[in-house]
Order: structure tokens, then sequence, then C-alpha cells
């Protein structure tokens, strides 16, 4: 294998409607329930956990009366239901009352180009047009907060275990080593499991810091601190290890946890995160708050409940989002009975976004040898399907080349 030309690619990162929203002050005034329900849902999303939403029926009419005398939010939402010189006037009262650094978005239901042109030219920052779609309107709010001088952030990806023993954390690191070397997109892998953490001991190497450091003073972390922490495999991929001692206690709370994915997504454009079979607040809020999600399951009774439950938990928590991919692992292992396939997707209500079967001889030489599967050269089922989920969670494919024996290679260099 070897890795796609990058310069056919668009940059991997975050899309626009998943960077998070900093920490600032929204009013909304609305004209139409419609669209006081599509604000309070893009208000719940996790993008918009920094901010303090208010939202009001009203309109512009209530927005200039609220704000007589008042210092006004960061960002101004209103909606009209009058177009073309009747809109503008509103807007003219509200622009005396309206602070000179608030950003003021405008929602209308007239697609009027001419009223667009107007709006943006007495210094309104957008106008939208109802019905609302609540990630359109995510994307937008970001979009005005964004720093254009600053690199596109890196895409998040959490694996975690249903329960202990699944190979949670194999995959993940599997599926990073393809997605670093075989895709060619820069890859950090976060090991968050800091007492027991494997990352370091798979790769055969031995970390000098650890996130462990990082999660200590997280103010410090930049780009030239996290070039001196992470321990480089080749020219794609880095790895933020565990400490795996046991020595210590790691009391950090979750401000920690998420300064420190802040730092690795503006330094890396893949960030794998891999979570430890632990629930506890920081975990909670690490894998709500990321922007896709790995469940890996084994096809037992206990993978499935666990499973079911933390879908429906994050479904609640991320309605604006895509539901986990789950990873059924270790299936087909002798004389142990499973659950079924079918009746584990039906269960959980969709099918696994990938089925791994149980290869003990192909997983014990890896770990053996502190190689991932596809570095070891390793070929069967199991190495196609970790490929092809990297290429899911990715959507890019590897380009294949025709692999050269030794006697080739030999034959062509005494040929020339």
């Amino acid at each position: 294998m070897n890795k796609q030309p990058s310069q056919t690619l668009e940059p991997f990162g975050a899309g626009p409607h998943e960077r998070p929203v900093p920490r600032i002050s929204i009013h909304a005034f609305c004209e139409f329930p419609d669209t006081g329900a599509a604000l309070q849902r893009a208000g719940a999303d996790r993008r918009l956990a920094k901010t303090h939403l208010n939202v009001q029926l009203g309109g512009i009419a209530a927005a200039v009366e609220y704000f007589q005398g008042q210092v006004t939010p960061n960002l101004l939402i209103v909606e009209t239901r009058l177009g073309g010189r009747e809109a503008l006037f509103e807007l003219d009262r509200l622009a005396e009352v309206c602070d000179a650094a608030t950003k003021v978005v405008v929602i209308g239901r007239v697609n009027d180009v001419e009223l667009y042109r107007e709006l943006m030219r007495r210094g309104a920052s957008e106008y939208l047009v109802a019905p609302l779609d609540p990630l359109h309107l995510i994307e937008v709010i970001a979009s005005l907060y964004a720093d254009p001088d600053r690199r596109p952030i890196g895409r998040v990806v959490t694996f975690m275990g249903a329960r202990g023993g699944v190979g949670s954390s194999t995959l993940c690191h599997n599926v990073g080593w393809v997605i670093a070397e075989e895709l060619g997109i820069s890859t950090t892998i976060v090991d968050f499991d800091l007492p027991f953490g494997t990352v370091a001991l798979n790769f055969n190497d031995e970390p000098g810091q650890s996130v462990a450091d990082a999660l200590a003073t997280p103010e410090r972390l930049d780009d030239m601190l996290l070039e001196r922490i992470l321990l480089k495999r080749g020219e794609n991929l880095s790895l933020f290890a565990a400490p795996a001692t046991i020595e210590r206690d790691y009391e950090h709370g979750h401000d920690a946890y998420e300064a420190v994915i802040e730092a690795v997504r503006q330094y890396s454009p893949c960030v794998l995160v891999d979570l430890p079979h632990v629930w506890t607040p920081w975990v909670k809020a690490t894998l709500i708050a990321a922007d896709e999600i790995v469940l890996v399951a084994s096809p037992d009774l206990a993978s499935l409940r666990n499973v079911k439950n933390m879908i429906d938990l994050l479904k609640a928590n991320r309605p604006n989002d895509a539901l986990p991919r789950v990873v059924l692992n270790k299936v087909g292992v002798a004389k142990r009975p499973e659950i079924p396939v079918k009746d584990f997707a039906e269960t959980i209500g969709g099918e696994p976004a990938v089925v791994v079967p149980y290869d003990a001889s192909a997983f014990g030489q890896a770990a053996n040898n502190g190689q991932m599967l596809a570095e070891l050269g390793q070929k069967g089922e199991v190495v196609d399907r970790i490929r092809d989920f990297a290429g899911l969670i990715t959507g890019r494919k590897p380009v294949a080349v025709p692999q050269k024996s030794f006697l080739s290679l030999f034959s062509a260099k005494k040929r020339a």
C-alpha cells in the first residue's frame, strides 16, 4: 500500500459545522415558533455548549424595547416578518440601540438578494431565510467567530469499549496507523487510560513525557511543547502516550482533558482519542463533545446492554449528530456462545459499521512485535476490515500498488 497523493485531496479536519463556538452571549428575538424551536435545538448542541443563549418572541420590535439603555450581547439574532424597505426601517431602529461590537444575524421569510446586499452594506453579519436548519445555524455562528489566520482544526474521533477486553484500544491504534501511513493523513493517537494505557506498548516505544504531564499544566500546551512530548512513528503518525503507571493518582477535571484535546486538534488534522472503560464526568463530556464516536463491542450480552445504553444517552445529548459507529469485534471465537450479528443490530437499532472476526494469531504476533497488523504486512479479512473502517471514518481509501519482490528489485538493478 502507499499513501494517497495529498495534492488531489481536500485537507482533512473538522468541517465548518463541527467547529466549537467560543464562550459568547447570544440573544435571539423570534417572530415565529418554528424559528424559536430551531434556535433552542441549536442551543442544545455540543458546539454551542460554552455559549449563553436566550431566546424570546417578539422580533425586532421586542429587541429594540429590551435593549433600550442596556448593553447588547456578543451576538444578536433577530427575525422579521417584513421585507424590502419595511425590514430595513426596522433594522435602522435596532441599530440605534445596538453596540458597535455586537454582531447581528437577521432571519427573514423572503429570499431577496437586494435585501441581503443592503443588510450587508448596513453592517449585518448574515441574513438567513427561514425555516432554519439547526446545523446550518451553528455553522453560521461558528464562522462569525472563526479566526481566518488560524489553520483549520482537526477532527476528533473517540474510541471506547462497551466493556473491558473488547479490543477498543487495539482497534484504535491499528486504525490510526492505517489513516496515517496508508491514507497519508497526519494523525495523533491520544491515550487517556492513564494508569493502564497501551499505545506506547503496542508501538514498542517508551515515552519520556506523557499525556499526564500535559493534563497537569494544560495551559502550557502548544505546538512546540507537543513536538517535544509526542512520540513520532514515521512522517504522519504521532503518539500521545499514557504514563501507564499505578503509583500516581490521576484527578484531573474535565477542563484539563478538554484543553489537551483542543491543543492536539490545533496541531493534528486527525485526532483519535483512546478512552478507558470507566464512566466519569470527564469521559462522558469527552464523548459528547467528539466530532465522531466509535463504540467497540463483542457479541455478548454485557456489550449489547452497554452499547444500547450508551447510544440512548448520546442520542439525547447529541441531537444534531449522527449516531455512534458500532464495531463488533472478536466475532467467531471457537466454542464461545455469541449473539448473532442480526440480533445485535436489531437491539441497538442499526447495523454495526464493521464486523471484525477473531484472529488471535494475527493480533498476538503484532503485539509481540510492537507493530500494527498492516505494518507487519499481514493479509486477510481482519486487516481488510480495519482498512475499510479507516476509510469509512475518513471518507478516503488507500491506493493499492503492486508489491515488488526482492528478486525483481535485484534484477532491475542488474539491468541498470
